[in-house]
């Protein structure tokens, strides 16, 4: 038997059948990103399989990221169907318009590798990485150093393949589908999507240019939540830095919940002017992530993790049953761009921080509220993000919808300017003027 839906007919006579032909469907297209599905019991009585397979089938489909269920609005498959990668996700930008998208760092920020893969060459010459062979211990000396000088606690360290791969895995060694977690709204859309694969259900978090409310930490506390997301710098999209104040406000109420995993990101280290307030050590399970995708490159990504014993342990128990290691080469290229000093980060932070600045500020002047603190990017509230992308689209800009990024927070778009060059600020800014109602609030939900 089956149901028809829209272009696609759901069939099957197993829970493991109807799902897989759900998410065949969502990926070639058939199924588009917000499609309703029908209640469970019509599934059941038009494929003739019980109610409790059906239900099996949209478990299954929940778990892997392909559906959500939305209350009273049914189930619908999601915004970014995580099981499958689709050209549609993507921002298409049309030939001759400036492409402030795609959040990408500025090529001509990154450092030269000429000089740190010959030695990690030199390096493997000398002494091959072999199965078994632990981290490189000069990239966790020098990665100790960085942290201390922060402020963070000494604590044990590891190295991962960027933020997501150590927090996906510390994920699913802490906790089990249907537990609640605390994430910052709007938020980074992979982090949102990866709480949805694992079947975490989200309590968002409002913030402000000095990082989540606290009012809002308390509620997700009070409310029972098992861990907690709080990005230090350069937060995504909004650009938000946890100040001294709000880390000491943060510290307080998260000292009150001691159980509660808390995982900090401190990607924007190494291309942010603002000082580090860390959280860490405040709760008994903790980590403090800093990938170095942004300030070396995106293809130069891994990540140095520190945390309590207990959860650095399970997360190289993860790593060991995956892949094993990030690669030495890596490894020795990272430690060698460190060990030389090859970026110069108070001259990239400057550099980001003036067009940043700029942009807010050139906006500010037309009475566009915008936002952007610290990192790559500038977010503005407006009224509809469709029609504000449209008319940027035929200005020539290409930004990104603020939808991506929101759980409940209001709409906005998110702009990388990364690639601005300063003579595009003042033009970019009036199109934006013209393109976008005020939306005026001091926080961004």
């Amino acid at each position: 038997m089956y149901f028809v839906l829209e272009k696609y007919t759901i069939a099957g006579g197993t829970a493991s059948e109807i799902a897989a032909g759900v998410e065949v469907a969502v990926s070639e297209g058939r199924l588009s990103p917000g499609a309703t599905l029908p209640p469970v019991r019509e599934v059941a009585a038009q494929t003739g399989v019980s109610p409790g397979t059906a239900a099996a089938a949209y478990r299954m489909l929940r778990e892997r990221g392909v559906i959500e269920t939305a209350g009273r609005r049914g189930t619908r498959v999601r915004p970014r169907p995580a099981s499958t990668f689709r050209e549609e996700i993507r921002i298409e930008v049309p030939p001759g318009v400036r492409d402030l998208a795609t959040g990408n760092p500025d090529p001509r920020l990154l450092p030269p590798l000429h000089d740190a893969l010959a030695a990690a060459a030199r390096a493997h010459e000398e002494r091959p990485a072999m199965y078994g062979t632990g981290d490189d211990e000069e990239l966790l000396d020098l990665a100790g150093q960085r942290l201390r000088a922060d402020g963070v606690p000494a604590a044990p360290l590891a190295i991962t393949s960027g933020t997501l791969d150590a927090v996906e895995r510390v994920l699913t060694a802490r906790l089990r589908p249907g537990d609640a977690i605390a994430v910052e709204d709007p938020g980074w859309t992979a982090l949102l999507d990866l709480v949805g694969v694992l079947g975490l259900r989200p309590v968002p978090m409002r913030l402000d240019d000095e990082g989540p409310l606290p009012d809002e930490l308390g509620r997700a506390l009070r409310a029972g939540v098992r861990a907690v997301v709080i990005t230090a710098r350069a937060q995504n999209p909004t650009g938000a830095a946890v100040s001294a104040t709000r880390a000491g406000e943060l510290r307080e109420l998260l000292a009150r919940h001691p159980e509660v995993l808390l995982i900090e990101d401190d990607h924007g280290s190494g291309f942010v002017e603002l000082p580090l307030y860390p959280l860490a050590g405040v709760t008994t399970r903790w980590i403090l992530v800093r990938s170095t995708a942004k300030s070396l490159g995106p293809d130069l990504r891994l990540a140095p993790v520190t945390g309590d014993p207990v959860t650095l342990d399970r997360l190289r128990g993860r790593q060991r049953l995956a892949t094993g290691w990030v690669s030495h080469l890596l490894q020795h290229a990272v430690a060698h761009l460190w060990r030389t000093n090859a970026v110069d980060t108070s001259a990239v932070a400057a550099s980001y921080a003036r067009r940043r600045n700029g942009l807010v500020g050139a906006l500010a002047v037309r009475g566009i509220p915008a936002y952007g603190r610290s990192g790559l990017n500038v977010w503005i509230p407006v009224a509809d993000e469709s029609t504000a992308i449209t008319r940027l689209l035929s200005r020539g800009w290409a930004c990104a919808p603020g939808a991506r990024n929101r759980l409940g927070s209001p709409p906005a778009l998110r702009l990388t300017v990364s690639s601005l060059d300063p003579s595009e600020i003042e033009p970019l800014a009036a199109d934006l003027a013209a393109a976008v109602r005020p939306a005026a609030s001091g926080r961004y939900g």
